[in-house]
């Protein structure tokens, strides 16, 4: 069994990416992203360079598509995808067994699907193209641009991380450097479930690298600490980052994934995110991160509930077939249990 999370700060700390830059903070910069990674598993980020303009174009692009009228939505749904893209209605996502009070859009990178052989592994089927919805041009441009630039990001970011474990930053660069499997979620949280239930997204782990958030100033991100949470009130111009369970793997449980949630937002106020998932390609299989540090890896966490997969696809397999088992029993029935 997992053991249980130590209690966190009342506040995340705070990462300015662009101390990085200084010869005279570059090393105070990498101690306290070393702290916050290993510490914490979740920090803000600023100083990263994207631009205000930048942030309010997506917010406005991920506004209009739930704007669209519900048949719009539902002509890309995500149950026309092998690849598990397009849109998903609300309450039809499962995290830990129960249905999510929110709508998405599931945007990865854009390429075709490829060819697959009865002998290749199935998580191959991630990769295809988008489904994006014809009464709103403008998103393909922005999604696809946004995703580009916060790719950027993460790669600085991770480089920056692995120095500081003292490990060369280009470690797992060929990993990233072919066919990276980018993801993007466009997401609305519409406010209270009619049930009365709380559960905007169950607690869960993210499946990969790092995820770099973008909410808006309603709030109802929660990280897990030691048996509760602790509320993660949005920062201006901060994106909320995390350590997926990738990066567990690779240090061997110096760093770990943490466990977060979203409540839904009260009565009918509606809540926007738009979280960035940075991950290699899908049949990389992660190595031990080199570094002392290893001395004080615990080793990762074995959880009969949820195995951890040293190769990516796998890993992120695991996660989409779980969450969207309608979409997993009508393209790829053998994947689902029962």
């Amino acid at each position: 069994m997992p053991s249980m999370p130590a209690a966190l700060p009342s506040s995340l700390p705070v990462i300015d990416l662009s101390r990085a830059d200084d010869p005279l903070t570059r090393a105070a910069f990498r101690r306290d992203l070393h702290e916050a990674a290993r510490d914490v598993g979740f920090f803000h980020l600023t100083g990263h360079g994207v631009s205000d303009a930048e942030t309010e174009r997506v917010l406005a692009v991920t506004k209009a598509f739930f704007a669209l009228p519900e048949a719009d939505r539902l002509a890309i749904a995500n149950l026309h995808s092998p690849h598990f893209r397009g849109y998903t209605r609300v309450g039809h996502e499962l995290t830990g067994g129960r249905s999510d009070w929110r709508d998405q859009l599931d945007v990865g990178a854009e390429r075709s699907a490829p060819p697959i052989g009865p002998g290749d592994p199935p998580y191959l089927w991630l990769e295809g193209p988008n489904q994006w919805p014809a009464a709103l041009p403008e998103l393909r441009t922005v999604v696809l641009a946004w995703q580009d630039r916060l790719a950027a990001v993460a790669h600085r970011l991770l480089r920056e991380l692995l120095v500081s474990l003292g490990a060369p930053g280009d470690f797992f660069d060929k990993d990233f450097a072919v066919r990276p499997h980018l993801h993007t979620k466009l997401i609305r949280y519409p406010g209270s479930a009619p049930s009365g239930a709380g559960q905007g997204v169950g607690s869960h782990k993210d499946y990969g690298f790092l995820t770099l958030l973008l909410q808006d100033a309603v709030g109802g991100l929660q990280v897990r600490s030691g048996d509760g949470y602790v509320a993660v009130p949005p920062v201006p111009g901060a994106f909320v980052v995390n350590l997926g369970e990738l990066l567990e793997i690779a240090t061997e449980g110096y760093l770990s994934a943490t466990d977060h949630r979203v409540v839904s937002p009260p009565g009918a106020v509606e809540r926007f995110s738009v979280p960035f998932f940075y991950n290699p390609r899908l049949d990389a299989v992660i190595r031990t991160v080199p570094g002392t540090y290893l001395e004080h890896a615990p080793g990762v966490a074995q959880d009969f509930d949820n195995p951890l997969h040293a190769e990516y696809g796998r890993n992120e397999l695991k996660g989409w077939v779980r969450a969207h088992p309608e979409v997993a029993r009508r393209h790829h029935p053998e994947l689902v249990a029962g």
